[in-house]
């Protein structure tokens, strides 16, 4: 006769806290980047693709599975000092907005999801949702997120995103990147996530 033992579930283990933070953000309405209006706060966000014309990311229509997600603090996470201005992930996303439209896509195809909540919860929504999704602006056309801050970093390789989406408002060094490779690699990827949805745990 086999023992039995009942389940042991722990309410504060940080995989559970995880799936709490990120079905609430997955609950929270789509909103238009073009149509973002102001806010303060910080907190947790995730953009997705919503439109019929980028054949890349058609796919994850439907699948409410992001291309991109982050986070951004309230304090700096070096020195505990608050950041500056009171709209740091509205900021944030805004930017976001524009480096997409310089990217030659089209802004209104583009929606996102956004929390307000503490620096803390913020960072695990930011990595579960990294793990779980591996959106492919996070995992394979790195780069986006960049700014472009001074000469040295002018001189840096062109990067994965930007290969792709060219025509954002920067200049770079070399361009390692092959662009046909690259598109193939992220659309591999994007079916493999689409795939392994049934697999995320919150969902």
């Amino acid at each position: 006769m086999t023992a039995f033992t009942p389940r042991f579930y722990d309410p504060m283990d940080t995989r559970n806290i995880t799936s709490v933070i990120c079905r609430e953000l997955e609950a929270q309405p789509l909103t238009p980047l073009p149509e973002l209006p102001r806010f303060e706060g910080s907190g947790l966000y995730a953009i997705y693709y919503t439109g019929t014309i980028e054949t890349l990311y058609v796919p994850l229509v439907g699948h409410d599975v992001p291309v991109y997600v982050g986070q951004s603090h309230s304090h700096n996470s070096a020195t505990g000092v608050a950041v500056s201005g009171r709209t740091p992930l509205f900021s944030r996303v805004s930017g976001h907005g524009r480096s997409i439209a310089g990217g030659n896509l089209t802004l209104t195809d583009f929606a996102v999801r956004l929390l307000l909540m503490p620096d803390v919860h913020a960072d695990l929504g930011e990595n579960g949702l990294r793990v779980n999704y591996q959106p492919v602006w996070n995992a394979i056309l790195r780069g986006f997120g960049s700014n472009e801050q001074g000469s040295s970093t002018r001189k840096s390789a062109r990067t994965k995103w930007d290969t792709v989406h060219a025509g954002r408002s920067r200049s770079y060094g070399s361009s390692p990147h092959d662009r046909d490779a690259l598109i193939e690699r992220a659309r591999a990827h994007i079916a493999e996530r689409i795939a392994l949805i049934g697999e995320i745990p919150w969902r």
